[in-house]
């Protein structure tokens, strides 16, 4: 990845260690100081680069809480940071989740041509507990991470697992609501 197409560290623009849980109220402080600080109105007298400079900076404030303060955001944005995960890269799933999803994939088929109340609340309730599941593994991953980032890279490929296995119940998610 070039340094011109790398996206900007959020972390190192609020003074923050890369952890998968930072202390969110030192988030929303931060960023509450530098709304203040990249408040346009303040450099309404500056020259128009200058203005623009503010600007780009007020805009990477509020990209940078967005971030930072949504859990799912931030797990994708710090995989990316560490190179882990890429847009659009084609992730090869384990064939046991893929084994797993097959059979939810064929009750959710069965269930769009003989819709079946009972049938359905069992497909959403295997769909929970794999969702728990994901969570409770990520949970324990991100803890681990957080208590010593340096020596957790062998981590970053299980959390990315996790991320991509996450993606597709998503999708699955999405078809249960349907």
């Amino acid at each position: 990845m070039s340094e011109a197409t790398q996206q900007p560290n959020y972390f190192e623009f609020y003074d923050l260690p890369i952890q998968f849980n930072p202390d969110q109220n030192a988030v929303k402080a931060k960023f509450y100081v530098l709304s203040k600080q990249f408040h346009p109105d303040f450099y309404a007298n500056e020259s128009e680069e200058k203005q623009q400079e503010v600007l780009d900076l007020s805009t990477l404030n509020n990209k940078a809480y967005q971030t930072l303060s949504n859990a799912k955001k931030r797990l994708k944005y710090v995989l990316e940071l560490k190179g882990i995960v890429a847009a659009d890269e084609g992730y090869q799933l384990s064939q046991n989740f893929l084994m797993e999803m097959m059979d939810i994939n064929e009750a959710l088929m069965d269930l769009e041509f003989e819709p079946d109340a009972e049938k359905l609340a069992q497909v959403k309730l295997d769909v929970e507990a794999i969702e728990k599941d994901l969570s409770g593994e990520l949970n324990n991953l991100i803890s681990q991470f957080d208590q010593n980032p340096s020596a957790s890279d062998t981590l970053l490929p299980l959390m990315k697992d996790n991320f991509y296995r996450q993606k597709y119940i998503d999708r699955i998610r999405e078809r249960l609501v349907k």
